[in-house]
């Protein structure tokens, strides 16, 4: 008996699941029961990614990176497994976590020629996107073990096979690296083909544990050494590990650390022994890098030195930080990009809308900049959430004729016109059609703000009289403001100089996604003076809801990919394939984004 078979075939029922299989591929109903659910919701992936299901089309790649911690943790593993069923039919393919083959080890000539014509062999991807159904691609698109019999297979030229493929993930990180596959005739298989690939699975992340463990254990030696021979920053890295001292933690914001980090893993990448970093908040840097064996994932030790220092923080442990426009704080590039473009507008007599989330600070903006520009006239606010009053429109008209005679153009600034109704937006639009004085000059100079993905007929009619929309970001795209902001709102609050923010509260502040954006901030610092007035703000300090952390600081950029890639998935109800291939991206790449950005995929 060989090992792989339990006697009885799994497959009874062969010729009735290879006529559910046809009716599946002619568009046929396919009656309940009649196949495994894993299976069905495989092969619709499967026709929804068009794979071909009467032959076998995919990628080549010829010279696989075969020099990686999975390559040489699972080499042992296989190699002793393969010893082991010498001469029986089965084989043992090893993938990344893409599907692409990495190695494969047959005992069966027969075998192994049958795997050579439907190119289950290294260089070949067998991912769900190219191959259809099968052991490899189903089981890494699904991230959990995944038997294929024989019809249940979407490409006909895997029919005669049968496979048990189980996803591998890193035993520190949690991250797929690959997955090991066992293939044989479908007349051998048995369920102890899924319990052998499971074993072999698991012994090979015992391996990588082995193999990681030994690696950090170098880095931590490294480290301490650094630490004990310099007295500035010094900083261990790898994939997967940071390591930072005290003192770096100390003279370091926020802010300062993430960016250091991000050219520590550049520098060491790159090979760069030395090298001048400039940080957000002005303090200029000479980091020295070493790397342990490759750059990646071993990684490396930075010592860094300072070599000028930022302007001087205040008493009350806020940055002194210059005001962008009057009452504005804030030096995101995103951030003073929209400020300057609604200036911008404003000296040309251009009317403006802008778009953004509650909380974000569009109405603060234009504020500002009527203040800086004409801090004489009036500053009118309507706001169409008061439309239900039906003098709204009277008092808009009227706000919209300069009724002053100083000569002064007012500003008119109508909130939420996305929330009326069609007639209103109408009659709105036909008074924004006539705001002219005597003199046949503009009474006043207009600006809507609108909330994200606002559109519909009449409010495209309406939005004809106002030629740019200028998009304020969310504050999550610009968070390095963060250390900025939390301090002027406590100032605001009248606690200036009374109260001081600790480093690990500036941490806090620093990872938290703030759904709220800017108001949420000060809300947040409200709720925190009324329980601490003197004295260091402590994180145990701050309101629960503040405790909803990124796993890590997220640069502006991988913010604005983090939003797009679960937008994505909102509209694709969740579908991951359906969502790479909207982004342009790999099912790979999708993967490893949702879980470095700690992305909920639940689909809404």
């Amino acid at each position: 008996m060989r090992p792989a078979s339990s006697g009885k075939s799994i497959q009874t029922d062969g010729a009735g699941l290879a006529d559910t299989r046809v009716r599946f591929l002619t568009a046929e109903p396919v009656e309940p029961g009649r196949v495994r659910e894993p299976i069905l919701a495989s092969w619709r992936r499967s026709r929804e990614s068009n794979v071909a299901a009467d032959r076998i089309e995919m990628p080549y790649v010829h010279d696989p990176n075969l020099d990686t911690p999975l390559i040489r943790s699972a080499e042992p593993v296989l190699r002793q497994l393969n010893e082991q069923l010498a001469g029986q039919p089965i084989s043992i393919v090893l993938t990344d976590q893409a599907g692409l083959v990495l190695s494969r080890l047959t005992g069966d000539p027969n075998l192994a020629r049958h795997l050579d014509t439907v190119q289950l062999a290294p260089g070949f991807s067998y991912a769900e996107e190219f191959v259809g159904t099968n052991g490899i691609g189903t089981a890494l698109e699904g991230g959990q073990p995944m038997h294929v019999f024989g019809h249940e297979h979407y490409a006909e030229d895997l029919e005669d096979l049968a496979c048990a493929g189980v996803p591998i993930q890193h035993p520190i990180s949690g991250k797929t690296v690959g997955a090991v596959d066992l293939t044989c005739w479908r007349s051998d298989a048995g369920p102890l083909l899924m319990t052998l690939a499971k074993t072999t699975a698991a012994q090979i992340r015992q391996a990588l544990l082995a193999d990681a463990a030994a690696q950090e254990i170098e880095l931590l030696q490294e480290y301490l050494r650094a630490c004990r021979r310099s007295p500035g920053i010094v900083i261990a890295l790898n994939n997967e590990v940071v390591m930072m001292n005290d003192y770096a933690r100390t003279v370091l914001a926020p802010a300062d650390q993430a960016a250091l980090l991000q050219q520590a893993t550049e520098a060491l990448a790159g090979r760069r022994t030395s090298v001048l970093v400039d940080l957000p908040t002005g303090t200029r840097l000479r980091m020295y890098t070493r790397s342990l064996g490759a750059p990646l994932p071993a990684g490396g030790v930075i010592h860094a030195k300072v070599a000028q220092l930022s302007t001087p923080k205040r008493r009350d442990g806020g940055t002194a930080a210059k005001m962008l426009l009057p009452g504005l704080l804030g030096s995101g590039a995103l951030w003073r990009r929209a400020c300057d473009e609604v200036e911008k507008a404003y000296r040309a007599g251009e009317w403006v809308a802008l778009a953004g989330e509650p909380g974000v600070g569009k109405l603060a903006i234009l504020r500002a900049v009527h203040q800086r520009r004409n801090p004489g006239g009036r500053f009118t606010v309507l706001d169409a959430a008061d439309a239900t009053d039906r003098r709204w429109l009277a008092s808009a008209r009227r706000a919209l004729v300069d009724e002053t005679g100083d000569g002064h153009v007012g500003s008119v600034v109508i909130r939420h016109p996305d929330q009326l109704d069609g007639v209103q937006l109408r009659s709105l639009t036909a008074a924004l059609q006539k705001p002219t004085n005597v003199d046949g000059k503009p009474a006043v100079w207009v600006a809507v703000t609108l909330g994200p993905g606002a559109q519909s007929r009449d409010l495209a009619r309406l939005l004809r009289l106002f030629p740019s929309t200028v998009d304020v970001p969310p504050l999550r795209h610009h968070i390095e403001d963060v250390e900025q902001l939390a301090p002027f709102f406590v100032s605001r609050l009248g606690y200036q100089g009374q109260l001081t923010f600790s480093p690990e509260v500036l941490q806090v502040l620093m990872r938290s996604n703030w759904p709220g954006n800017v108001e949420q901030v000060f809300q947040t610092m409200r709720q925190v003076v009324r329980h601490r007035r003197t004295g260091m703000i402590q994180p145990q300090d701050l309101p629960p809801e503040t405790g909803a952390l990124s796993r890590r600081l997220l640069s502006p950029l991988e913010s604005i990919e983090r939003d797009a890639i679960t937008q994505s998935l909102v509209d694709a109800h969740g579908n991951k394939a359906k969502a790479a291939k909207a982004l342009g991206m790999s099912r790979a790449t999708i993967y490893r984004k949702i879980h470095e950005f700690g992305i909920v995929t639940s689909a809404r």
